[in-house]
């Protein structure tokens, strides 16, 4: 068994390995491994500069099986472009992102709005994977948690960094890394015991105000839960040298 989440098979080929297995069903991957296998696409792409924003739109259940990647500069520029990338199956596409990505400038002497830091990881206790939720992807991250987490409902802060890369083969950059466990801040902070209560998001936009470093990312995440089947999960993404950006998912709430 491939010690990553994909095993590349040449090109724009990837299989998907028994890590990137969600919650929700055996048979479909967790959003954080294909959203970090396309930011890795952008990354790829002709030009340089920091990702701004990065969204993602799931168009269908992401499956366990081999995927097609592509990635296109759909607006071209010196200060910004437009990105897009695509991850399909068997010619039906299932993940779309689209991407800012801005040339540097010098504001450092202006930075400001930071939220305080979070104790590092290395002061947290690492909290082990509820019975009911175990799944290859969670087993595949480290979790430490600074407050609450998958077995308590409600707002929570907990780090995370992946036990294994991307692809195989490949040492990951921070901002795959970094997506790995973005989509995880609805599950940190659920409100709703998932043996009774499906929350599943059909998006995931995340807001970066610098390039992220590292290996392990914090997610301080809240969720809301509303009154007609539709939810929000939202939270501060954290490095070690502090916020680096924000994350934002559209649920769909249903009692199974």
């Amino acid at each position: 068994m491939v010690e990553a989440f994909y095993a590349p098979l040449g090109g724009d080929r990837y299989a998907a390995t028994k890590h990137t297995v969600g919650p929700w069903s055996a048979d479909s991957q967790h959003l954080g491994p294909p959203s970090a296998l396309l930011v890795r696409e952008l990354e790829r792409l002709p030009g340089s500069g920091v990702l701004s924003r990065v969204a993602f739109d799931v168009l269908g259940p992401v499956p366990v099986a081999e995927l097609v990647v592509s990635a296109s500069v759909v607006r071209p520029g010196r200060s910004v472009e437009l990105l897009a990338a695509v991850l399909a199956h068997e010619g039906r596409e299932v993940l779309r992102a689209s991407a800012w990505r801005v040339a540097p400038g010098a504001t450092a002497s202006v930075a400001s709005g930071q939220p305080e830091l979070l104790p590092p990881p290395s002061a947290c206790a690492e909290f082990s994977v509820p019975g009911d939720w175990t799944c290859g992807y969670l087993q595949a991250m480290e979790w430490r948690s600074v407050s609450g987490g998958l077995a308590t409902p409600g707002d929570a802060a907990v780090w995370a960094r992946p036990r294994v890369p991307v692809v195989a083969g490949e040492e990951a950059s921070a901002a795959q890394r970094l997506f790995t466990v973005a989509d995880s801040a609805s599950g940190v902070s659920t409100r709703l015991d998932i043996r009774r209560w499906y929350a599943i998001n059909t998006e995931l936009t995340v807001h970066l105000h610098r390039e992220p470093v590292g290996e392990w990312f914090a997610l301080d995440a809240e969720t809301v839960v509303g009154p007609t089947g539709v939810g929000v999960a939202s939270s501060v993404v954290h490095d070690l040298e502090g916020a680096v950006g924000r994350t934002a998912q559209a649920l769909f709430v249903r009692e199974r």
